[in-house]
C-alpha cells in the first residue's frame, strides 16, 4: 500500500542542522532507556547560543554503565545538578530539566551509522569566557 504524507520529502532530521561544535544548551527531557550492557539517558538539548541556532534541539546518550559513571558525573556536575541528589547517588530525570551548561558535539559513525556524540561539557558561565557574550537570562537583568 502507498501512501502520500505531504512534507516527507522536505523534513530534515534535528540532529543534521547540529554542526560540530560548543552549544549553549538548556535540557528539555531526560529519559532513562535500559539496554543489558549499557544503559543510558536519552537527552533532550534545546539549544540557547549562538543564537543562528537557538531553538534547535538534539537528542543525545549518556551512558550509565560502571565504566562511563566518569562521563555521567561530569555532566551533573557542569549542568549544576543537586549536589545531595548527587551525594546520595541518586538521578531524578524531572531535576535535570531546565538545567544549562554548554556541551561540545561532534558527528561520528559507528557501525556504519551516523551518531552524535557529546565530547565534552562545561558549566554555562565558561559559555561568557569562551565566547565574549552574556548568558540569554542575564541580558533581562
Amino acid at each position: 500500500m502507498k501512501r502520500q504524507i505531504p512534507g516527507l520529502s522536505q523534513a530534515t532530521q534535528s540532529n543534521s542542522d547540529i554542526l560540530d561544535g560548543e552549544y549553549l544548551v538548556r535540557i528539555a527531557r531526560a529519559q532513562y532507556r535500559w539496554d543489558k550492557s549499557k544503559p543510558y539517558y536519552v537527552v533532550r538539548f534545546e539549544i540557547l547560543e549562538p543564537a543562528t541556532s537557538a531553538r534547535l534541539t538534539f537528542n543525545g546518550r549518556i551512558y550509565c554503565s560502571v565504566k562511563a559513571l566518569w562521563k555521567l558525573n561530569w555532566f551533573l556536575r557542569d549542568f549544576d545538578y543537586d549536589p545531595e541528589l548527587l551525594g546520595r547517588d541518586e538521578l531524578d530525570e524531572r531535576a535535570l530539566c531546565g538545567l544549562t551548561g554548554v556541551v561540545k558535539v561532534s558527528h561520528k559513525t559507528f557501525d556504519g551509522h551516523p551518531i552524535l556524540s557529546l565530547d565534552a561539557f562545561a558549566p554555562a558561565e565558561r559559555w561568557t569566557e569562551m565566547f565574549g557574550t552574556t548568558l540569554p537570562d542575564q541580558e533581562a537583568a
